[in-house]
């Protein structure tokens, strides 16, 4: 099973390099990182978006403040900074868990025996170690979902939701690493990736990765969904995930839960496909989950950017009246009786209960 060649994050020397994404298809750009204020505006300002992504992003930032500094902070001023990183993208699990994984190597009781080359060395090795283990956990997600579809190579056509692939992880991905995976497998694949209104993830980036790597597949508005259920054959619908409570209730880009209840309908498998690392075990449920509300012009125009200091560069395509209010909810939660299975690292969670999920990450 190949790994996709896109390479939206990279390390090296130091210096943290992202593929920035706001400006795809049309621009190929990147924007250095260098402080962890650098990580937290590409986080915030969707330079790089994906739940894993983010994390690792993060991963990176905790290192460049580390690397930035002369002297040892306190506990105190290393968790204001981590605070900080949290705030900037709060409904995603995943940064959240790769900032505790960092804290996790330097206990509080132990944390005066360390040096600050110590706290250094610790967060490189940290998010270089989360960089890899997303990859292998996308590959392996993949080679999973294989199962549920037939052995012999066959014409499938699949659905998916915003954008899950190399650009959204590590490498690979997880929903489209599954598509990948299947054209790996000699299936003939046709899929049809939703826009994703209001930021268009699904027409700018799924879109551009499907083209990379030469994969049939139509672009279609969200509302077109239950068009394409009624009028042709529809093998599933995989999407990815930002946080997933502990009976199942997935939370993924707004769109994600209407698409649910078209695919229930038509009797269409829904599949979502993530890694433990957006498992949330916290909470009871989805009611639970922070939303994310976004700024009202992604809504009301396309293609508007912001500056290091959040100030608009770019607007165009004004689509509303001036001094329309919006509504932008990020992400919306799916309920588990919507969802046909989970796909992850570890095997497939069908049917998606309190109880199978432990069952699976109890280990």
């Amino acid at each position: 099973m190949q790994e996709s060649g896109l390479k939206p994050i990279l390390w090296k020397e130091g210096t943290l390099t992202l593929l920035d994404q706001r400006v795809l298809p049309g621009v190929t750009s990147f924007l250095i990182a260098k402080t962890m204020e650098d990580c937290i505006f590409a986080i915030r300002e969707m330079v790089v978006r994906g739940a894993p992504a983010i994390a690792i992003t993060g991963a990176f930032g905790i290192a460049l403040y580390l690397k930035g500094l002369t002297a040892k902070p306190s506990l105190s001023e290393l968790k204001k900074k981590l605070d900080e990183l949290l705030e900037s993208r709060p409904t995603a699990v995943n940064l959240r868990l790769a900032i505790e994984g960092f804290l996790a190597r330097f206990p509080e009781t132990e944390y005066n025996t360390f040096r600050l080359e110590d706290l250094q060395r610790g967060a490189e090795k940290f998010a270089l170690f989360m960089l890899e283990e997303d990859l292998n956990n996308n590959l392996a997600l993949s080679k999973n979902a294989l199962s549920l579809f037939p052995k012999n190579p066959s014409s499938l056509n699949i659905i998916t939701h915003c954008n899950t692939g190399a650009l959204a992880t590590a490498g690979h991905g997880t929903a489209l690493g599954v598509i990948r995976s299947l054209r790996d497998a000699g299936h003939s694949l046709t899929v049809y990736a939703d826009e994703t209104r209001p930021y268009l993830q699904g027409a700018r980036l799924t879109a551009w990765e499907l083209k990379e790597e030469g994969i049939p597949a139509y672009l279609i508005t969200d509302n077109m969904a239950g068009w394409i259920m009624s009028s042709r054959k529809i093998d599933a619908v995989i999407v990815g995930a930002d946080r997933i409570a502990s009976n199942g209730d997935t939370a993924n880009k707004i769109g994600t839960y209407p698409l649910a209840i078209v695919a229930k309908h038509h009797g269409v498998p829904f599949y979502v496909a993530a890694t433990e690392k957006s498992m949330d075990f916290r909470i009871q449920d989805g009611s639970q989950i922070p939303i994310e509300m976004r700024k009202e012009e992604e809504v009301t125009a396309f293609g508007f950017l912001r500056d290091e200091n959040g100030k608009p560069f770019l607007s165009e395509g004004i689509i509303a009246p001036k001094g329309m209010p919006a509504l932008n909810p990020s992400f919306d939660v799916t309920p588990a009786s919507l969802i046909t299975g989970i796909i992850t690292e570890r095997g497939i969670i069908s049917p998606v209960t309190k109880s199978n999920l432990e069952k699976v990450f109890a280990a």
